[in-house]
């Protein structure tokens, strides 16, 4: 099965993901144990905020997009992380879980020039993190 760091444009540490579990049209699982991994970028004084289990979820969501080009025979457009909404955490840090997250992104509305997606980053069947996630597409942080 295709690795993450194939399908989005983040490399080296900063690829968050390790496995697609599964995925369709409107879906996709993958997980991570990069949130134990001391090499890990957003790690701040050696811990690792739950605020960054938003960076999984997009990087889900760019996953998913990526998967789906693919499947039609062409390549994902870029796209911009504009708005996060109803965000919750169930805790304050995650560099301590001993479990890999199971990350989820369900698409709920995709345009010619936007998308708008939920996610949940689980635990050992607890949700850790959820909340919806818009992306522009066409753009990119570059300029």
């Amino acid at each position: 099965m295709t690795h993450p760091r194939d399908l989005i444009p983040h490399q080296g540490d900063i690829c968050l993901l390790e496995r697609v579990l599964e995925w369709n049209q409107s879906s996709v699982r993958l997980s991570a144990s990069s949130h134990r991994s001391l090499s890990n970028p957003l790690r701040e004084a050696g811990r690792l905020r739950a605020i960054h289990l938003c960076e999984y979820g997009a990087q889900a969501m760019a996953a998913h997009g990526a998967l789906q080009a693919q499947a039609n025979g062409g390549r994902a457009q870029p796209g911009m992380l504009v708005s996060l909404r109803s965000v919750t955490f169930a805790r304050d840090f995650i560099d301590d879980l001993a479990h890999d997250l199971i990350i989820e992104a369900n698409c709920l509305q995709a345009t010619a020039t936007s998308l708008q997606y939920r996610f949940r980053i689980k635990h050992d069947q607890d949700v850790i993190a959820e909340g919806r996630a818009a992306v522009v597409l066409g753009v990119t942080g570059d300029g």
